[in-house]
Parts: C-alpha cells; sequence; structure tokens
C-alpha cells in the first residue's frame, strides 16, 4: 500500500522550484461545475513554469509505485463518486495563460473563456464557438468539445504533451478526431499547451458573434444551476437533439433527491443544492432505461463519472 505522505515529501525534495497548492483530503466539490462528489486523497495544483517538470517527475513516480492520478481540467464534464477519488488529482488549473510565441497558443489549463478574449482582443478569429463555455483549453480539446456545428478539430494546430517524462510537440490529423473524441483519450499523455489555426478579423465582429453565443447559452439554461453539461451525446443516426427525446419521454423536472433532470433542458442533470452522484447516476441510468424500453435507443454518455466504485 502507498504513503501519500511520503510519495509526496519525496517528490517536492526532487524538485525544489515546486511553487502551488496541495492537500489532502481536498473536496472535489470545489473543482467540478456540478459541485458533488467526495474527496481526493491527494490534491496537487503545481503553478506556473514548475509545471511540466514537476507533473513529469509526479507522473513517473507514480507509475512505479502504482499510485493512481487523475489528470483535472476545468472540471466541467466531470462528476466525482462520493466515495472520492483513490491517488493524486493533479489540477491543471496552475498552468494557465498564453505562450508568448509567433503563433496563438495557451497553456492546457486556460479557462476556455480567458482563452476565447484573449483572441478577441487580437482580433483573431476561430474560437468565438467556445464562448460561454465552462472548462480549460486542454479538457475542451481531450474532448473535442463541439458546438455552434464548429469543434476543437476545426481548429486545433499543434499539441505539446507530455508522454513518456518527454514533452513532445505533435500535429493531429482531422481524421484522428470524431465526435467528442480526440487522440488524445487513447493516449497516456499529459497536454501541456495547444496552439490554434487563427484567421484576422475585426474585434468588434468577433465580440459580436461571442455575446450571441453566451446570450443563447443562458438562454437556454447553462448558467442557472450547477450542472455537468450535457449528459448524453446528441447520435447523428438518431437525427434528433438527445434533450428532445428525453422531453418526450416525459422525464424533465424528474428529481432524485436535489439531483433534477432541469425542466427547461431535457440533457442536463442539475444540482439544487445538496446533490449527491449516487443520485445524478441514478437518474442517467433511469434516462438509458426509459430510452432504451420504450424506443429501442442507446444513449451514450457524455459525462465522465470518475472516482470510488
Amino acid at each position: 500500500m502507498y504513503n501519500l505522505a511520503k510519495f509526496l515529501e519525496n517528490i517536492n525534495s526532487r524538485i525544489a522550484s515546486f511553487r502551488g497548492a496541495y492537500r489532502f483530503n481536498e473536496p472535489m466539490a470545489q473543482h467540478t461545475s456540478i459541485k458533488t462528489g467526495g474527496s481526493a486523497e491527494l490534491w496537487i495544483k503545481p503553478e506556473g513554469e514548475c509545471f511540466p517538470d514537476y507533473s513529469a517527475v509526479l507522473l513517473e513516480s507514480a507509475r512505479n509505485e502504482g499510485i493512481p492520478v487523475f489528470i483535472l481540467g476545468g472540471g466541467a464534464n466531470i462528476v466525482v463518486s462520493d466515495k472520492g477519488i483513490q491517488g493524486i488529482v493533479l489540477d491543471t488549473g496552475g498552468y494557465s495563460g498564453e505562450i508568448k510565441r509567433d503563433d496563438l497558443t495557451f497553456r492546457a489549463g486556460t479557462p476556455i473563456d480567458h482563452a476565447v478574449e484573449h483572441a478577441a482582443r487580437q482580433g483573431l478569429s476561430g474560437l468565438e464557438f467556445l464562448a460561454g463555455m465552462p472548462g480549460s483549453i486542454g479538457g475542451a480539446l481531450w474532448m473535442n468539445a463541439r458546438c455552434y456545428d464548429r469543434e476543437m478539430a476545426d481548429v486545433v494546430r499543434d499539441v505539446n504533451i507530455l508522454e513518456n517524462g518527454k514533452i513532445q510537440h505533435v500535429t493531429p490529423r482531422r481524421d484522428q478526431f470524431g465526435y467528442k473524441k480526440s487522440p488524445f483519450q487513447g493516449m497516456d499523455a499529459l497536454i501541456l499547451g495547444v496552439s490554434f489555426a487563427m484567421q484576422e478579423k475585426d474585434p468588434v465582429l468577433i465580440k459580436k458573434e461571442m455575446t450571441e453565443h453566451r446570450n443563447d447559452r443562458e438562454v437556454k439554461g447553462h448558467y442557472r444551476l450547477p450542472s455537468a453539461g450535457s449528459v448524453f451525446k446528441n447520435s447523428r443516426i438518431i437525427g434528433k437533439p438527445t434533450g428532445k427525446i428525453i422531453d418526450e419521454l416525459g422525464m424533465k423536472g424528474l428529481s432524485i433527491g436535489d439531483a433534477q433532470i432541469a425542466p427547461w433542458h431535457g440533457n442536463f442533470i442539475v444540482n439544487r443544492g445538496n446533490a449527491r452522484t449516487e443520485d445524478i447516476l441514478s437518474l442517467v441510468r433511469l434516462i438509458e432505461e426509459r430510452a432504451k424500453t420504450e424506443l429501442g435507443m442507446e444513449l451514450e454518455r457524455e459525462i465522465l463519472f470518475i472516482g470510488i466504485e
């Protein structure tokens, strides 16, 4: 059995330049958009330029000692078990901001909306479809975030990753991406930075499109209560949004404890205050069962349930 206190002491002695924070038994409800779940055994958030070196040592040492590590982005599409997360949560949020180069490149922990705003100020178009979306740039790439008929695969150019202790520069091909899928989902690698293919455009027009998307999200109730975003992927085979399917099943507004299928959007499950992950999962399974038995449809989850089963 591993000893996390001793592990942390060893890592910190090897990386004297560590900046950031770490805490044992850290409540993960503070780090996810739906605000539920138990605690991480050890949460670590390296900050600034020490992040790549520290992460390389941490990941290699954890692998050698059999300690599980979960990489946390913005926490926007995950739901953590009520029993918490075993091992280490490596929070990328401290590795944020633009990398000063001749192209538009952001560190993986950069909040999506910060990146969108930064691009707009420079008169660079391409990220407007992400305006108002929660989460981080690294997480959005990993998930191939999609909305308004655009996705990350349309704009990503190059990616810096940490793989096997080494920083590598990769250029993913368009055909390596799919609907809410990216090649990074099948890799044992940590996304460090993402550069984008952008076009120059009048900042006023860029801002106008961003405002339209943010207003649309607000009207659709994305910000009314804590949620993890869309629960299920939209199946192109079915031919209609999953939210519409759940609405036709008469399930909007259904609650288990403080977890509720949003009355205004069938594909959202919201936390009305003190929801438990167990109740959220029960609602998800109920939707899946009803869609299968009544409509013959197999729904595919978009949100990820993380942690101790």
